[in-house]
């Protein structure tokens, strides 16, 4: 979800974040009960005639779908030899068809609309939950997954700048002074803006 967002006006696009993270929902619950395969192959077109109508290049697709088939090429032959083919099948396909529905609404949707949607679901919670501090703990959640990212990435950088190639726990240590001195900052920031509770 984070930075793949691919801009776009088509239709799929333009649909409300809500209605799409619902229908993601129902799509995949759907896909998650159903045995046939008929129906999942069904399922399975259908969701492939959405990209197109989408108008996403091949490429951001598949960058977001590739992953699940290193699995699958893992997990399908110990399903079929364990329970048959059709169970391997069966879930294979439906893996492929969450994934790549998630990959959907993660390439037409930004992260902004995401917590948008997310904050409108909790207003009738308002009573016992604080949607604006959810969203807020979202936001920043979502902000360090790529934070975090970029500091490994320094830290492994640096490391062969100097030549260093040592233990899980040499690379391991950096990483986490740096995340906790990011971590301070963050908190600090949060505090000078009155969100010190």
């Amino acid at each position: 979800m984070i930075g793949v967002y691919h801009p776009g006006t088509s239709l799929v696009h333009r649909a409300p974040a809500l209605l799409k993270l619902g229908l993601l929902a129902v799509f995949v619950t759907v896909v998650a009960v159903q045995t046939s395969l008929v129906v999942l192959g069904i399922a399975a077109g259908v969701t492939a005639l959405l990209f197109p109508l989408a108008r996403l290049p091949f490429g951001a697709v598949w960058r977001q779908v590739a992953p699940i088939l290193w699995v699958l090429a893992f997990v399908v032959p110990v399903q079929w030899i364990f329970s048959g083919w059709e169970a391997a099948a069966t879930m294979a396909i439906r893996l492929l068809i969450a994934v790549a529905l998630a990959a959907l609404y993660t390439l037409t949707t930004p992260v902004t609309a995401t917590l948008d949607a997310m904050q409108l679901l909790l207003r009738p919670l308002r009573r016992w939950v604080d949607a604006d501090r959810v969203g807020l703990a979202l936001a920043l959640a979502i902000r360090c997954v790529p934070l975090l990212a970029e500091i490994v990435r320094e830290v492994v950088e640096a490391r062969k700048a100097r030549g260093a190639e040592g233990s899980v726990v040499a690379l391991a240590v950096p990483v986490i002074v740096r995340a906790l001195q990011t971590a301070d900052h963050l908190g600090e920031a949060l505090i000078a803006r009155g969100f010190d509770d």
